[in-house]
């Protein structure tokens, strides 16, 4: 009887532990669970475990849960991820986020393009020469660099580039174009161009060189006339502006064209220094807003004037005189120091910031619009001219130039 009770005593025992161990095993079950549904509804940053440098330094609002769920799911399903480094897709995104702006020259430049862009900024580079921006949305040549492949092969500013050899350029950033444009010295380039007035494209084949921008050429004219051709507003150019005047004032002569057609611009300093020679001292040059509603800074001329009101000057511009040209165009007209002639100027407007972000990418940011001394938005519309006066591939073709025609017309009344 006794072993019939033992027996019985060690099952009821065997079920408890039996009982205790499936209790485990269930509360262990739900706990796993619970684990793995909310391991795998974790955030999509969190998904991403070798990050750094992952907290924002400035408040925002923004869901990047999105952007994060991109990132793992490229990562993890695209077929060209393995062709691609996790800093490659950053760039990309950053590039992205600058774009975001609708402004084309907020631009984020990747190591490639940053150093072609210093390459740029320094005076020398392989390419065709030619400045090109974005005009209503289309990528446009601002000015052929003179005596470049663009310009010895015929492209005109304001010439709408349509493609670049097959490459569409719908959707394609200034410094994209850029890169597609450029390379190396001897090979060439097709560019597909719209010409203003005309209704058929053109292919230009242009073959790349070395480029040196070009800054300042100087002429006395046999009728008395002095003409100061100013190319670009380098880091340098105001010492060398200053040189061409110690040569005009040799010459002695009190008529002067100061040849800005096909200046795409450069320095505001530049600009600033040069007008100070022209202008009295305290007088505004430009003004820029910097469209956070404070009061805009103003640039004023630092003098000393040089020229007295016996100085004739007129000021040639066109559709490639651009940024630091017309704020120098638009100072001396509006001071009454010289007159405009040509055709309306390209409309550029703004100020940008170039941001070194690490040491081989950098960002350049527009920070603030300019304006005339009279308040007149340079970016709207460009600067209308005193004259206008066409200048049309006929009077190219048979080196004819009635825009210094007229400039020496009025010069010599």
């Amino acid at each position: 009887m006794n072993k019939i009770i033992n027996t019985l005593k060690n099952i009821k025992i065997s079920r408890k532990i039996l009982y205790i161990i499936i209790s485990l095993f269930i509360i262990l079950g739900v706990l796993g669970i619970g684990i793995y549904i909310g391991y795998s509804h974790r955030s999509e940053i969190e998904k991403v475990t070798t990050i750094i440098n992952k907290d924002p330094q400035v408040e925002t609002v923004a869901d990047f849960s999105a952007f994060w769920k991109v990132w793992n799911t490229l990562s993890k399903k695209s077929i060209y991820a393995k062709n691609v480094t996790d800093q490659d897709k950053v760039y990309g995104a950053i590039t992205g986020l600058a774009s975001s702006m609708g402004d084309p020259y907020t631009v984020f430049f990747p190591p490639k393009e940053n150093k072609s862009f210093n390459e740029e900024i320094a005076g020398s580079f392989d390419g065709i020469g030619a400045e090109i921006g974005m005009k209503d949305g289309v990528l446009t040549v601002v000015a052929p660099l003179r005596d470049s492949p663009a310009w010895k092969s015929g492209i005109k500013a304001g010439d709408k580039i349509v493609k670049i050899n097959n490459a569409s350029s719908i959707d394609l950033s200034i410094d994209g174009a850029i890169d597609l444009i450029r390379g190396p010295s001897g090979t060439t380039v097709t560019l597909m161009i719209l010409r203003t007035g005309e209704n058929k494209t053109r292919d230009i084949v242009v073959t790349r060189e070395k480029i040196q921008v070009p800054t300042i050429e100087t002429e006395l004219r046999g009728d008395g006339v002095f003409v100061i051709r100013f190319y670009s507003f380098s880091e340098n150019s105001a010492n060398l502006f200053k040189d061409a005047l110690i040569k005009f004032v040799d010459a002695k002569t009190n008529k002067l064209v100061l040849d800005l057609r096909g200046n795409p611009g450069g320095y505001l300093n530049s600009a600033i220094n040069i007008g100070s020679w022209f202008i009295d001292e305290g007088k505004v040059i430009l003004k820029e807003d910097s469209g956070d509603g404070s009061t805009p800074k103003v640039y004023r001329s630092h003098g000393p004037r040089l020229f007295t009101d016996k100085l004739k000057f007129v000021v040639l511009v066109d559709g490639g005189s651009a940024s630091a040209s017309e704020i120098l165009a638009g100072a001396l007209r509006e001071h009454g120091i010289a007159q405009l002639i040509g055709e309306k100027t390209y409309g550029k407007g703004s100020v940008q910031e170039l941001i070194n972000i690490n040491d081989d990418t950098s960002l350049k940011v527009t920070v603030a619009n300019w304006f005339t001394p009279n308040g007149i938005s340079i970016s709207k519309a460009g600067l209308e001219p005193d004259f206008v006066v066409p200048l049309t591939q006929k009077d190219i073709d048979a080196k004819k130039d009635p825009q210094m025609d007229k400039a020496v017309e009025i010069l010599n009344k």
